[in-house]
């Protein structure tokens, strides 16, 4: 896919040729990218002065089947290049009466469209990477710090040999020094993506460890590296990454994995329901409704 310098002189160059409509969409997704891409037809329209059918027969004129096909290689192009402000930005247009409906319906759009687009084939592939590994380094820093340590927490259930890799006390390359050829690593990012976790899968890589990224699409530097890749959508609504989707992707490794290790983990619940009897770690029914 083309970088955006050459998606950038592929619109300049379109002026030539495009009605002066389409030159008018054009000059504005080049001056305002980081805006555009997030808008719907009919907002764009209304931006540059021109009408929805205008904008969609524009998206036809790059050479793609409809405006969402245009957007969608935009985002892609994009995305790992706002900063937060741009993210503010974005959103300016977002009435704060209607953030409930549309982070909802947003996040419902990603789900659909990570369930469209995920590969079983890798997905099942990357379930047994996870049974055979010795240990496994669930890694995610920053805003994908919460994905790792939720996918670290239930994986301790069901395997022994996990390790969450954060940017604690301690450097993450102490934390991933004992890799080797017998351990897998995951390393989990999205836009902006994280410099330190795409050094560390690099790190992995050269012990000769297993690797596997969760991201959001081929073109995220995390797929580059990895032996395997999960993608999941998280287009935002906001300055908020959007983590619906990757969650349940976690969600459908952990079911596999439990399944697979169903009756070893069946036992393990079973000891620890006595220890969270005895030291009272939930509350008792009773206790609920008092």
């Amino acid at each position: 896919m083309q970088d955006m310098k050459d998606l950038i002189d592929q619109l300049n160059q379109s002026n030539r040729r495009l009605s002066k409509g389409h030159r008018r969409i054009a000059q504005y997704i080049v001056d305002h990218y980081d805006k555009a891409v997030f808008m719907t037809a009919s907002r764009l329209g209304e931006s540059v002065g021109v009408s929805e059918s205008t904008v969609v027969r524009f998206a036809s004129a790059m050479g793609y089947e409809g405006y969402p096909q245009l957007q969608r290689a935009l985002q892609e192009l994009v995305s790992h290049r706002l900063t937060a402000n741009q993210r503010v930005e974005m959103a300016v247009d977002l009435d704060p009466r209607e953030a409930l409906n549309s982070v909802l319906k947003s996040d419902i759009q990603n789900l659909r469209a990570t369930m469209e687009s995920i590969d079983g084939a890798v997905f099942d592939s990357v379930v047994q990477r996870m049974l055979q590994a010795r240990s496994i380094y669930v890694m995610g820093l920053r805003s994908a710090a919460p994905l790792a340590q939720f996918m670290a927490y239930y994986l301790n259930y069901i395997f022994d040999g996990v390790h969450l890799v954060s940017s604690g006390s301690t450097d993450v390359f102490e934390e991933i020094s004992n890799l080797n050829e017998r351990d897998l690593l995951i390393g989990i990012s999205f836009p902006r993506y994280s410099s330190r976790t795409l050094e560390a899968m690099r790190f992995a890589k050269r012990t000769g460890a297993d690797v596997v990224a969760i991201t959001d699409g081929p073109m995220s530097p995390l797929a580059a590296i990895a032996s395997a890749t999960l993608t999941a959508r998280t287009d935002m609504a906001s300055f908020v990454d959007s983590l619906a989707a990757p969650l349940s992707v976690i969600n459908a490794l952990l079911v596999a994995l439990g399944l697979h290790r169903r009756e070893a983990l069946s036992a393990h619940f079973r000891r620890l329901e006595d220890i969270w009897e005895t030291y009272q770690v939930y509350l008792e029914e009773e206790q609920q409704h008092v």
